[in-house]
């Protein structure tokens, strides 16, 4: 059952300091620089340890993650538990790695698979823009560099950085353009629309996450089924799609061995919310987003990066009128 509520602020993904984990990857990603992968697996762990030990917020929503996990009968071999914490938390650091060899030039891109595409590259050939909703699934920086190997994509991505400024610095020191198509956007304000209108209509493309509340006062979500129970989804992905009248599109990346997977899907031509049923109809579309997501997190269990209380529903707040 679909509902809109007003997300409560305590615990907020956005005030997770990641400054010490960055310290820890600084000093992962020189050891695999000087001296290879194995080096860097060794040491992996015990950085990894330390990172889980002294995290407890982060350690229960991992936890919590792989509880939802285990109701699936698909997925073997990862228990909910420490030692699944771990393996975790392992993945993460390895994405996180993968996010610096990228912008160090040191990542393979050629053993990337792109899945799905005909739709995408249609659409830049006719130089029509549109959203794309991601996901924190595996590794999407992948789209941002590949972005700019390939003639007339153009990839704005929208985040709250302040949550990560430290590791945005790290990436910056690697190589200053990936800070390239960055934009903040703590909430969608009137200039913020008109800005991504003309991106739209210039032929480039919005980045949008589907999988993680705004940062605004009262953000509005919707209860959606997520891995065997309801989560709470932003629903502003469908309101900014509605707003610039463009085609959507679902991406998600996962690494697979020693290359990684990119998968483009076409989600709508274009969002006509009703007046009538409005909130319904964005609840839907949040829920098959939704289903997406769960579909591609069995895929790759340990590569989805949500850690706080994601599963928390946020009390319903009955005089918000639509």
């Amino acid at each position: 059952m679909t509902f809109f509520a007003r997300a409560r602020p305590a615990g907020h993904w956005a005030s997770i300091n990641e400054v010490s984990f960055v310290a820890g990857m600084r000093l992962l990603f020189w050891i695999h620089r000087r001296l290879g992968a194995w080096p860097f697996r060794v040491v992996l762990y015990p950085v990894v340890g330390w990172y889980v030990l002294t995290k407890p917020a982060a350690r229960a929503a991992s936890l919590q993650y792989l509880r939802h996990l285990d109701t699936r009968p698909s997925i073997a071999g990862i228990k909910p538990g420490m030692k699944g914490v771990l393996r975790h938390f392992a993945a993460f650091a390895e994405a996180i790695l993968d996010k610096m060899l990228l912008w160090g030039g040191l990542f393979p891109l050629d053993q990337t698979i792109f899945h799905g595409q005909e739709a995408m590259t249609t659409a830049i050939a006719a130089k029509r823009g549109g959203v794309m909703i991601c996901s924190h699934l595996g590794n999407l920086e992948l789209c941002r560099v590949l972005s700019r190997r390939r003639a007339g994509l153009k990839i704005n991505v929208l985040v709250h950085t302040r949550h990560a400024q430290a590791f945005n610095r790290m990436l910056a020191q690697l190589d200053p353009d990936s800070q390239l198509n960055l934009m903040q956007v703590s909430e969608l304000s009137p200039a913020t629309a008109v800005l991504l209108s003309q991106k739209v209509e210039q032929g480039e493309f919005v980045a949008i996450a589907g999988d993680r509340i705004p940062v605004s006062p009262n953000p509005r979500v919707a209860t959606v089924p997520f891995l065997g129970d309801v989560a709470p989804f932003p629903i502003g992905p469908y309101v900014l799609a509605s707003l610039l009248k463009c085609p959507v599109y679902l991406l998600f990346s996962m690494r697979s061995g020693t290359g990684s997977d990119v998968y483009f899907e076409h989600f709508r031509d274009a969002i006509c919310l009703p007046r009538a049923g409005r909130d319904q109809a964005l609840g839907n579309l949040a829920a098959e987003y939704a289903a997406r997501l769960e579909h591609f997190c069995l895929q790759a269990p340990l590569q989805w990066f949500n850690f706080y209380d994601f599963w928390h529903l946020p009390s319903k707040d009955e005089s918000d009128a639509p």
